[in-house]
Parts: C-alpha cells; sequence; structure tokens
C-alpha cells in the first residue's frame, strides 16, 4: 500500500473516510479484497508471497493499513512480514493504543513501516523511523512511503483534493473518491524527494496512481465508517482489471 488519503472526524456524517491505492509488482500473487475463509472475521485482500494484507476491516469495525517506508538501502532481507502487522490487529481485540505501544518494542525487527489502525474509538499511527505512536486530532492527513504528512506531491496534492471533497453539507460520494485516487500526473522533477532511487523511478512513483509495465497501483479502496459505526468498504482492480467488490455491514461487538 502505498498512498492512504484520509478524514478523520471532520465529517458530519462520517468518522473516517479512506481513500487508498495499493502499489506492488504486477507478478506479485494476490487475491481481491473478501472475508477470509480461514479468519471469517477479516475482509481484506491478501498478498498471497507473505501470507497477510496491507489494507482491511473486520466485523468488529476495525480498521488497519500499513505502507512500507521507502528506503532502499536499508532491506533486513529475513525481516518478518509487515502485512501481519494489519492481519493482527484485525483478528485480536486489543485497542489501538496498547496496540501500537505493545508494538513499539518489537518494531526494530521490521522493514521500515507505517501503521494505521482504528478500533471504533480511537485512530492511531506508528512508524517505526519515528519515535512514538500518535494518537491523532480530527484532521485530513496523507500517507505514503515516507512518515505521516511528508510534503511528497501526491500527498499534499491528495490531501487538497480530499480536503475539498469532504463537505459538511453533502454525502460522500466513492465515485469522487476513486476519481482522485486515479490521478496518474507525474510531479515536475524540482518537487521529486530523494528517497535513494533513480530519478526515472521517483518521476514514476510520483504519481498517484501509479502505471508501468511491473509495477503499479493494482487496487483502489475506499471505506467509509459513519457514525452508527457502519462500513461501506468498496475495491477496484487497475491490474488485472477486474469488476469492482463492494461490501456493506453493520459492526458486531466482539465477545
Amino acid at each position: 500500500m502505498c498512498l492512504i488519503l484520509f478524514g478523520y472526524r471532520v465529517h458530519p456524517g462520517y468518522p473516517l473516510i479512506i481513500a487508498a491505492n495499493r502499489d506492488e509488482f504486477y507478478a506479485r500473487p494476490t487475491l481481491r479484497a473478501g472475508w477470509w475463509e480461514e479468519n471469517p472475521a477479516i475482509l481484506a485482500g491478501k498478498d498471497l508471497q507473505a501470507g497477510g494484507t496491507w489494507l482491511g476491516v473486520s466485523k468488529s469495525g476495525r480498521f488497519a493499513a500499513v505502507t512500507n517506508f521507502r528506503e532502499p538501502n536499508n532491506i533486513k532481507p529475513q525481516a518478518p512480514s509487515r502485512g501481519a502487522l494489519v492481519t493482527r490487529f484485525l483478528e485480536g481485540q486489543t485497542g489501538t493504543i496498547p496496540y501500537l505501544d505493545h508494538l513499539s518494542t518489537q518494531a526494530e525487527a521490521y522493514n521500515g513501516f507505517n501503521l494505521l489502525t482504528f478500533d471504533s474509538n480511537t485512530l492511531g499511527w506508528y512508524s517505526n523511523r519515528h519515535e512514538n505512536p500518535e494518537w491523532l486530532d480530527p484532521g485530513v492527513y496523507g500517507l505514503s512511503n515516507h512518515l505521516l504528512n511528508t510534503a511528497w506531491p501526491k500527498v499534499q496534492q491528495g490531501k487538497e483534493r480530499l480536503a475539498a471533497l469532504i463537505s459538511p453539507e453533502t454525502e460522500m460520494n466513492p465515485e469522487s473518491l476513486f476519481e482522485m485516487l486515479n490521478n496518474d500526473t507525474i510531479a515536475p522533477d524540482d518537487r521529486l524527494p530523494s528517497t535513494g532511487v533513480s530519478l526515472e523511478l521517483e518521476r514514476m512513483l510520483s504519481a498517484m496512481c501509479i502505471k508501468s509495465p511491473t509495477y503499479g497501483t493494482r487496487v483502489s479502496t475506499v471505506v467509509l465508517i459513519d457514525h452508527s459505526g457502519k462500513v461501506y468498504f468498496e475495491e477496484r482492480a487497475h491490474v488485472p482489471e477486474g469488476l469492482p467488490v463492494k461490501f456493506a455491514f453493520q459492526p458486531v461487538p466482539q465477545l
């Protein structure tokens, strides 16, 4: 997952609004979003190579998503899968604050990551390239492959666009969020970050929706959670193309 734009407690109808793109090599085996056969409480896509997921929700109304931290010269080949951080939160009952606090004590075992967790009451963010977990205040945020709200062009552009779409007078329209996520504009060279990859690659990765012969945006996902806790989840595939998958459900409290 390489771009997550989200509004937290800024719309009168939806405390949490998520619009996200997952960027990955096309050859990496993946399952589209659905209820997991081995764990029916989880609704998410599945990375068949490592077994975890990049973004998902649970039947109890929990949400989590992860992005990698781009640092090509600091990779641990034997590090555990970062997708498992999402899965463990979704299948568990630990709240956002204790989950991220505990994770921070063992996070150095992982390659660089950002993790968002929402337990229906609190939204938190933690990166193992940052000091401590943060419990987020109401606002519009952007997260890519660096720290939260890093001023990369697609993060800034996405935040501005999402803020414009979140109107107190209108119902949120998933179609407008998907249109935002489909923007494939490349940023000008003088605004590109320097993350340790080639200039050509920085250009390609600067788009909100990445397109190339072997790597790019594979799915876009919109998640809306209203004040009753009802979850709307829609995923649209880019590579390979496929019909949208949509789910809407009222959460069931965990026992």
